[in-house]
């Protein structure tokens, strides 16, 4: 099982950025992938993530209406969409795969994480 991200970078507040991840070792199908972030100082927290028990996308309330994750099935790869950027958003982004079933934002559910990528908003 590997997951890589990708698309991190620097970028002003109200800036947009877009988060890959490839996924390999299983399909999108077999497994929950999610979203997590972890700020300097702070713990490892979910932000956003999709269910493959009902297809059900859910966000941490924190990026609601801002963050939008969507899926690639015959690429194998997942995305985060990120607009309207605060500086508050900066932190290092994972993506990870999930217990199947269990709550998908919940970084203690995750058993494989990817290497990260870090996102930088400037004021």
């Amino acid at each position: 099982v590997q997951l890589v991200e990708s698309g991190g970078g620097l970028v002003q507040t109200g800036g947009s950025l877009r988060l890959s991840c490839a996924v390999s070792g299983y399909t999108l199908e077999d497994s929950d992938i999610g979203w997590f972030r972890q700020a300097p100082g702070k713990g490892r927290e979910g932000v956003a993530c999709i269910s493959t028990t009902d297809s059900t996308a859910y966000y941490a309330d924190f990026v609601k209406g801002r963050f939008t994750i969507t899926s690639d099935k015959i690429k194998n790869m997942k995305f985060l969409q990120m607009n309207n950027l605060s500086p508050e958003d900066t932190a290092d982004y994972y993506c990870a795969a999930l217990v199947r079933g269990a709550w998908c934002l919940y970084p203690n559910h995750v058993h494989s994480w990817g290497q990260g990528t870090q996102v930088t908003v400037s004021a």
